[in-house]
């Protein structure tokens, strides 16, 4: 095998739970977010391959790294992803980040509280969320309100487990909510509160239904309305004028 791309699982932007550079966001921003989004995609589908050895795994994900940061050419979402950040003199930062989180997926079987999901949310999702704030060139005070925007039947005790966790979940998307507010590019504010929208959705979803056995995922129908619902609260509350404090964020 000379290339990752072929161990994808064949899952794309357009099949996510949430936009990857979507008509709303600016076209001049798309082929980057896109070099991004394939970048990790591969680097998530290395991590979570069912037959690849734990050795393999973790080889593959140092040759990522390596290549995003120009030491070879083998890999072509790697060196697309680096070619895509030098035409905007952006840093791998982010994606380094992902990186980290993917070796943990490889390694790490269990987390024991909430403070161990919430240190692996800081390199799998929160590097996510600051790349795209980035991208539009939006100031890192809007990265702790990012930070927080974050088969079979479950067992009672596991039931309990992701029913509270949802709820603590709950709690961080409020804290979100000055995010939108506090970025200055029209059209992410609007991404985001698409992406607020979809979350809240979800999360009261999980905080009743069971995600092992139950449906917890949008219908095109729900997908269309929340995005409607989003964008139109977004644009209201921009013409109001209303721009929550942002809050200091951890580890910038």
């Amino acid at each position: 095998m000379t290339s990752a791309s072929e161990l994808r699982s064949g899952k794309t932007h357009r099949d996510e739970n949430f936009p990857v550079a979507s008509w709303i966001i600016h076209p001049r921003h798309r082929a980057l977010i896109l070099a991004f989004y394939n970048f990790v995609r591969t680097a998530d589908d290395i991590a979570d391959h069912a037959t690849l050895a734990e050795g393999e795994k973790l080889r593959l994900l140092d040759l990522f790294e390596a290549e995003l940061l120009g030491r070879g050419d083998s890999q072509p979402e790697a060196v697309n992803l680096r070619r895509a950040l030098a035409e905007r003199s952006m840093p791998p930062r982010h994606a380094l980040d992902v990186l980290i989180a993917f070796r943990m997926d490889v390694t790490k079987l269990r987390y024991e509280n909430w403070d161990e999901v919430i240190h692996y949310c800081r390199y799998s999702a929160m590097p996510v969320g600051r790349f795209m704030l980035d991208v539009h060139g939006e100031s890192t005070s809007t990265w702790a309100a990012s930070d927080a925007l974050g088969g079979g039947r479950a067992s009672p005790e596991l039931l309990h487990c992701l029913h509270a966790l949802a709820a603590r979940t709950e709690s961080l998307l409020e804290e979100s909510k000055s995010l939108g507010g506090e970025v200055k590019d029209f059209r992410l504010g609007l991404e985001i509160a698409v992406i607020q929208a979809f979350a809240d959705k979800i999360v009261r979803l999980l905080r009743v239904r069971d995600p092992l056995s139950e449906r917890v995922h949008l219908n095109p129908m729900e997908l269309l309305g929340h995005s409607l619902g989003g964008m139109a609260s977004e644009i209201a509350r921009r013409a109001a004028g209303r721009r929550p404090v942002s809050k200091p964020a951890a580890g910038a």
